[in-house]
């Protein structure tokens, strides 16, 4: 069987103007232009097994989106190729856009006036959704994500974890087993995130729905994924598990502590280094293949009355990945190219 997504050495370069400020900077950007070449997506490879579902993370500006676009054929690459269900993105025509769908979260295609069942009902024509198939995809996305009260009301009169759950019934009418979710619960409150995160957990186990996730919310990351796909400036720093990548970043593990009555730092700095300290509660780093060693010699000292060991936050995890990544050497930027008149 043929992975879901495969992306093999895939690029996108775009060509900037580049312009000196003042008003002399404008009168040489007309007369002798020049332009430079910027690299959003750098030979990025990766595939994606049918029910998956995989976080795709990097900091503002490295790429993802881009390669999200390109996955889905919204926009094509200077480099490299995709096959997305069995299909090229931008050659697979209606077979397959019916496969696919993208949810950015910051963009919305309901109308703006119209009730939710309106969009509904206008991506059934243009998928060209049989009427049965229709109806049961529409029971079952209102069943799951409870949107019964608010298929009749104007979008903007719903509030955004609202229009949230209709973009998300409104892009899965058509039964799509690739989902790129963009930012998917950028903006709602803790509840509505919980309940998107559920929905589409079920989602994927109905129907071995593939999932490719963009989030700056880590409780979206822990909560779905499976695996990590982390990238900056375009390329891929890291493939495999949140445990893995932890394992990776983070050698230590943390300890929590219940101190007993008397308990100095002193005596808790004996068995690693102090994060935090502050009577009854204390947090202790030790290093990764210590840790029970370390928590057994506590308990045994009597200074404390009860240990957890925890991982560090998943946060630190990333931030520490993205921070040797920022050390390594960048490579010089490209030449100011002057762009040649028409003749």
């Amino acid at each position: 069987m043929s992975h879901a997504i495969t992306a093999q050495d895939l690029s996108k370069h775009y060509r900037v103007k580049v312009r000196d400020p003042g008003l002399r900077g404008a009168l040489y950007a007309l007369v002798s232009p020049r332009y430079r070449d910027v690299t959003a997506v750098d030979r990025l490879s990766f595939q994606i097994e049918h029910g998956e579902i995989v976080a795709f993370l990097g900091p503002n500006g490295a790429g993802k989106t881009t390669t999200l676009k390109m996955l889905t054929g919204l926009l094509y690459p200077t480099a490299g190729t995709v096959t997305v269900a069995g299909c090229n993105p931008w050659t697979g025509g209606s077979a397959f856009k019916s496969r696919i769908t993208l949810v950015l979260g910051n963009k919305q295609q309901l109308l703006w006036d119209l009730p939710p069942e309106e969009t509904f009902r206008l991506n059934k024509a243009i998928y060209g959704i049989p009427t049965e198939v229709y109806e049961a995809q529409r029971t079952e996305l209102v069943d799951l994500l409870g949107l019964g009260p608010l298929l009749d009301t104007p979008a903007r009169q719903l509030s955004l974890g609202e229009r949230m759950k209709c973009e998300l019934a409104a892009a899965l009418l058509h039964r799509p087993t690739i989902l790129m979710l963009d930012e998917p619960t950028l903006g709602l409150d803790v509840t509505a995130q919980d309940a998107i995160r559920r929905f589409l957990l079920d989602y994927r186990a109905r129907h071995n729905a593939t999932m490719l996730l963009t989030s700056h919310y880590m409780a979206d990351i822990t909560a779905l994924a499976s695996r990590v796909l982390m990238i900056d400036r375009g390329r891929l720093l890291f493939d495999g598990s949140l445990n893995a990548l932890v394992a990776r970043t983070t050698p230590l593990k943390r300890i929590e502590l219940t101190l007993a009555e008397g308990a100095t730092p002193e005596q808790i700095a004996r068995f690693g280094e102090i994060h935090h300290f502050e009577f009854p509660h204390a947090t202790i780093d030790v290093p990764r293949d210590e840790a029970t060693r370390a928590s057994a010699r506590i308990l045994m000292s009597g200074a404390v009355v009860d240990v957890s060991i925890q991982d560090p936050p998943i946060e630190d995890a990333i931030r520490l990945a993205f921070a040797e990544a920022a050390n390594t050497e960048r490579p010089p930027a490209p030449p100011l190219v002057p762009l040649v008149p028409r003749p």
